[in-house]
C-alpha cells in the first residue's frame, strides 16, 4: 500500500490532472493520494499565490480576488467532464470568504484539487482539517498520529488536501509553503505505507543543482541522513520537515517526475538499512552530492588564550540566542572563532557583531558578508581520508580561495566556505572532482 502526493505543476491542469489519473491507476496499491493546490501555467498565476492575495484583502475586494480561483477551477472541471461539480464547493467558499481567516481562504486551493482528483478517480474525499491537527496554532505531531491513522484505518481509497490541517477550535491552520510534503508522509506514516511516491516536476534529486551544473545527473538512492544534510543545505525538491514522519517509521520515499515515467528517480531509504547491505546503488563515488547555500555572513573573533576563557562560546552563542538567528556552522581554535550565520539585513548582522563584542571583547573581531557555504556530502566520506584533500586541491586549482573546512568525526559531510563570487565555480570544480 502507497502513499502518493502530487506537487502543484502536476494538477496545473487538465490534461496534467489526466496523467496523475493514469499514473494512479496504473498502480494498485497507490491507495492514498495527496495533493497541492494548481500551479503556474503559461498563461496563469499559481492558485496559492492568488489565495495569498484575495486573503490579504476585505470585504468585495476579497470576493473579486477570488473569481480568478473559481474560473480556473470551472475550467479544470469542464476540461475533465465534470463541468458543474464543483459549483456547491465553490459557492459555499464565497459565502464564508468576508469572514475567514486567512488560512482558511490560502488552503481552499488544496481543498478544492482534491474533491475535484476524488470525483474524477472515484476516491472518497477525507478533509486534511480532520485529521491532521495543530494545538495554538502549532502542528501536533502526536494527535495527529492517533487521529490520521483512526480517521484513514477503514478506507480502501481516498483522495486528501495537502498544506493545512484544523484546531482545537475547528479552525484551518496551514504549513509553511511546501507544506504539502508534509502532509502527505503524515499520511504515509498513518497507513503503514510500504513506500511514499512523491511526484514533482524534476527527475529526482540531484548530485548538484543543475542550474548551475548542467551535467548534474540524478541519484539513485539516498539515504534519510543524506538528505538531511542536503536539505538543510539548500536541495529543495522536499520540504525539510518532510522527512520526520517517514524517517521515523522507516518508510522509503520516492521522488518521481510526472512529466518523464521513464525517469526511475530517486529512492530515500533508511540509513541503518542502506549501511547494513539493503542498498546498492549505482553511482561508487565517496561522496553522494554536493549543496550549498549563499548571501551568508561570517563574524571572525580573535582573543589570546581564548581555549582557556570557560564559557566564551557560551557566551558568544548566546549573543545569537539573544537575535534569534541560528548558526549555520561555527569552526574555532586556540585564539579564534568564526561563527557563519544568514541575517535578513545588513544592519541586524551588524548589530550582531557589536553585542558579540561588548560579550567577549575579543582582541579583534570582523563581520563579513557575501559568504557561502558548500557541503560534500556521501556516506562515503567517512572511510576516504582523501575526499577532504581532493576537495580542497581541487579548490586550489580553480584559484578559489578557502575560509574555512569543517569535518567532524563519524559525519558524512565537509563542509567548506568560500565568497559568494566563488559559489558557482566552486560547484562546478567539486562535482567534476568527484563525478557526482
Amino acid at each position: 500500500m502507497k502513499a502518493v502526493k502530487f506537487g502543484g505543476t502536476s494538477v496545473s491542469s487538465a490534461k496534467s490532472i489526466y496523467t496523475v489519473k493514469r499514473i494512479i491507476e496504473s498502480d494498485p496499491d497507490r491507495r492514498f493520494i495527496v495533493v497541492s493546490a494548481p500551479g503556474k501555467t503559461d498563461s496563469e498565476d499559481k492558485i496559492t499565490d492568488i489565495l495569498i492575495y484575495a486573503a490579504s484583502k476585505s470585504g468585495n475586494e476579497r470576493v473579486k480576488a477570488f473569481e480568478k480561483v473559481e474560473k480556473r477551477f470551472r475550467a479544470l472541471c469542464d476540461g475533465l467532464s465534470l463541468n458543474g461539480a464543483l459549483d456547491g464547493d465553490l459557492a459555499v467558499i464565497e459565502t464564508e470568504l468576508i469572514g475567514a481567516s486567512a488560512d482558511y481562504i490560502i488552503s481552499r486551493g488544496e481543498y478544492l484539487t482534491a474533491k475535484l482528483l476524488s470525483l474524477l478517480l472515484g476516491f472518497e474525499f477525507v478533509d486534511a482539517a480532520e485529521i491532521i491537527k495543530f494545538d495554538g496554532g502549532a502542528y501536533d505531531d502526536k494527535q495527529t498520529e492517533s487521529v490520521c491513522a483512526k480517521r484513514l484505518a477503514g478506507i480502501s481509497r481516498a483522495v486528501i488536501p495537502g498544506f493545512y490541517g484544523g484546531d482545537e477550535k475547528g479552525g484551518t491552520v496551514t504549513f509553511p509553503r511546501g507544506g504539502s510534503d508534509i502532509s502527505g508522509a503524515i499520511v504515509a506514516r498513518a497507513i503503514a505505507a510500504s513506500l511514499y511516491e512523491n511526484y514533482t516536476d524534476v527527475d529526482g534529486f540531484m548530485t548538484c543543482d543543475p542550474r548551475i551544473v548542467p551535467h548534474a545527473e540524478p541519484i539513485d538512492i539516498l539515504t534519510y541522513g543524506e538528505l538531511s544534510e542536503l536539505l538543510y543545505m539548500g536541495a529543495n525538491v522536499l520540504h525539510p520537515e518532510a522527512v520526520f514522519p517517514v524517517r521515523s517509521a522507516n518508510i522509503p520515499t520516492r521522488i518521481l517526475n510526472t512529466f518523464n515515467r521513464k525517469a526511475l528517480g530517486t529512492v530515500i531509504v533508511p540509513t541503518a538499512e542502506f549501511l547494513n547491505g539493503g542498498y546498492e546503488r549505482k553511482n561508487k563515488s565517496p561522496v553522494t552530492a554536493i549543496a550549498g547555500k549563499r548571501n551568508l555572513y561570517s563574524l571572525y573573533i580573535r582573543k589570546s588564550a581564548m581555549s582557556k576563557d570557560v564559557g566564551f562560546i557560551r557566551r558568544l552563542l548566546g549573543c545569537f540566542e539573544a537575535f534569534n538567528i541560528p548558526v549555520e556552522n561555527i569552526s574555532s581554535g586556540i585564539d579564534f572563532a568564526s561563527v557563519f550565520f544568514g541575517a535578513q539585513e545588513k544592519k541586524t548582522a551588524e548589530e550582531l557583531a557589536e553585542a558579540v563584542k561588548r560579550e567577549t571583547v575579543p582582541d579583534s573581531a570582523y563581520l563579513t558578508a557575501g559568504v557561502s557555504l558548500i557541503a560534500i556530502v556521501g556516506h562515503g566520506i567517512k572511510s576516504r581520508p582523501d575526499v577532504a584533500a581532493r576537495a580542497v586541491n581541487r579548490l586550489c586549482n580553480a584559484n578559489i580561495n578557502l575560509k574555512t573546512i569543517v569535518r567532524s568525526d563519524g559525519e558524512i559531510n565537509i563542509i567548506l566556505a568560500v565568497s559568494d563570487n566563488d559559489f558557482e565555480r566552486a560547484l562546478i570544480a567539486l562535482n567534476g572532482e568527484f563525478e557526482v
